[in-house]
């Protein structure tokens, strides 16, 4: 394979990648609010019902998976977590992932 065309392929992964992330917020944005998010963090992530529950707005998109992966195995039980493993029990992967990356973008 020439050089041109490893270049043209990279650049077209890269292209559809970062396309397939924009998607990806846009659908965690719909996803934030059908899988009813907003009951408890509040519009955007922005504003909780409780003190002991977090802003998770502006956190970093692997942060925010791995917590929400995190409490749906279980392997993080601590606080309040026992309310969000409910929640988050019949959402996929690819949904927390939707939902992580568009919290990541909200500031």
């Amino acid at each position: 394979m020439t050089k041109l065309k490893q270049l043209v392929i990279a650049s077209s992964i890269a292209t559809v990648t970062l396309l397939s992330s924009n998607v990806a917020a846009a659908d965690g944005k719909a996803l934030y609010t059908a899988k009813l998010c907003q009951t408890c963090h509040g519009a955007e992530g922005k504003a909780p019902i409780m003190p002991l529950y977090p802003k998770v707005n502006g956190q970093s998109k692997e942060y925010l998976l791995a917590q929400m992966k995190d409490i749906k195995s279980g392997k993080r039980s601590n606080g309040m977590s026992a309310a969000m493993k409910a929640m988050v029990a019949n959402v996929s992967d690819a949904e927390l992932e939707a939902i992580a990356a568009y919290l990541a973008t909200v500031k």
